[in-house]
């Protein structure tokens, strides 16, 4: 069997979410990692990215393969490359189905599914399960993962490492003192405004990230502190917007409340510089690689306590984690950083020791290559 380590994705480039982002950094430590074993090799296949989507930062063309959503030719390729592997990574656990094929033909093959968040928490099919079941390892980013794994689907528990997402490596440094001048001009606020802020993409079909229990707590913030912004950074879809803006007119928050559309990766950092405190209250976040960016970034944050939220705070030591559903705990938790923010921002070097590449890179290398 070759030395050859397959990484199978969805996509990788053509999109911006979590998920990818994952990728993305999963891919290129995998690589650092390959190229340090004499002999080793690497490959990626990705089913949706085209060819000219790569960016060769991450890792080399020489390595990646896009097929551009032809999902049969992708199949055939991952099984054809797969049973010569030495090991496969699966991004995702819709990717089951070339894992599968790739068991089939050569059960020696080392598996390994990366398990995210709410696409592995709810039943499967039994087909699905079956192929799961096929998987020698899978990589749980967080505990609250690695524990719906085990009671949901019965998964061995020993066969279950909790692999933290990391920050990734071409994250811009932090951009200084002070909030950026041409960003409060932007958005029409000042340097006395105080800036809560969300990263997240607004879906009429994901109605778990919180942002709307924050609206009400500005509501009942607003007299106490006047000054009150709220910038939600993202895309959205129109029939969520409008639940969202009724809900703002309603409460008379239209000028609490700043929706900014997309934001490029080069401007996250100085978006993040005007922000007093990072918040989102999700219900449903696998881990939240928002939060250890704001972290990162020197903000403080506010996290739910009811999901993967949990590991990326490290359990209340970098931030505060609230009860979602409780709209009081949420405004409570507000006050306490707004009244004392410098005791609520996480230590960066901290941070860095539990979340930098490095880190993550060496944790891989133990799992995958010892």
């Amino acid at each position: 069997m070759d030395k050859l380590t397959l990484f199978l994705t969805l996509r990788i480039f053509s999109a911006t979410g979590g998920i990818e982002k994952v990728s993305r950094v999963a891919g290129k430590a995998l690589l650092e990692l390959v190229n340090e074993v004499p002999g080793e090799a690497m490959e990626v296949l990705s089913m949706y990215d085209e060819q000219g989507d790569l960016d060769d930062k991450y890792f080399p063309a020489a390595v990646f393969k896009g097929f551009g959503k032809n999902k049969l030719l992708f199949v055939y390729a991952a099984t054809r490359r797969g049973i010569s592997s030495k090991q496969v990574i699966l991004s995702h656990i819709n990717l089951l189905m070339a894992g599968f094929f790739i068991k089939l033909f050569s059960p020696k093959t080392r598996l390994i599914l990366l398990a995210h968040g709410i696409e592995v928490w709810s039943p499967l099919s039994f087909f699905k399960r079956y192929m799961l079941g096929k998987c020698d390892q899978v990589l749980a980013v967080s505990n609250f993962t690695k524990d719906r794994m085990v009671s949901v689907h019965g998964f061995e528990e020993k066969k279950i490492i909790v692999l933290n997402n990391c920050l990734d490596p071409f994250l811009q440094p932090p951009p200084g003192v002070g909030k950026k001048p041409e960003l409060l001009l932007r958005y029409g606020l000042s340097t006395d405004d105080i800036v809560l802020i969300t990263l997240t993409r607004l879906s009429s079909k994901e109605k778990y990230k919180g942002y709307d229990y924050v609206l009400f707590a500005i509501k009942k913030l607003k007299e106490q502190y006047p000054r009150i912004k709220y910038l939600v950074v993202g895309n959205y879809d129109e029939t969520e917007k409008r639940r969202v803006d009724t809900i703002i007119s309603q409460l008379k928050l239209q000028h609490n409340i700043i929706f900014t559309g997309f934001i490029p990766d080069k401007e996250l950092a100085a978006h993040y510089s005007i922000a007093d405190l990072y918040i989102m209250p999700s219900k449903k976040e696998g881990f939240g690689i928002v939060f250890i960016e704001a972290m990162y970034y020197g903000i403080p944050v506010i996290a739910g306590n009811k999901d993967g939220s949990v590991d990326a705070l490290d359990n209340g030591k970098f931030g505060l984690l609230i009860n979602p559903d409780n709209r009081r705990e949420i405004s409570s938790a507000i006050i306490k950083v707004i009244s004392d923010k410098n005791s609520y921002v996480p230590g960066r070097q901290a941070v860095m020791e539990k979340f930098g590449y490095d880190v993550y890179k060496d944790k891989l290398r133990k799992i995958l290559f010892s």
